[in-house]
């Protein structure tokens, strides 16, 4: 039998999806309420080749994306309590 650390693993990608989860989120709120995209600044005038409206479901889609893994990650760490520090393997 051999010891195989299983709780850090849990731990570590619930990190992981917290920190993304929360940054996309922030960057989808930023995109809904004032920024714009990029094709904006190459165009003869704003708004030319995204609209409004496919600009504002693409920030939606942002903020239910990073608001999503925000939760797997806060799903992940509670999980984590419920398993041991270690778990027990048979050896190959």
């Amino acid at each position: 039998m051999k010891k195989v650390k299983i709780r850090g693993l849990f731990i570590i990608a619930g990190t992981i999806f917290l920190f993304w989860g929360a940054l996309i989120a922030t960057k989808g709120i930023y995109d809904a309420f004032s920024g714009e995209p990029e094709a904006n600044y190459f165009s003869s005038y704003k708004w030319e080749f995204v609209s409004r409206a496919e600009w504002l479901r693409w920030s939606g889609l942002e903020l239910v994306y990073g608001l999503s893994s925000f939760a797997l990650g806060i799903y992940l760490r509670k999980i984590a309590r419920s398993f041991g520090e270690y778990q027990e393997k048979k050896d190959d």
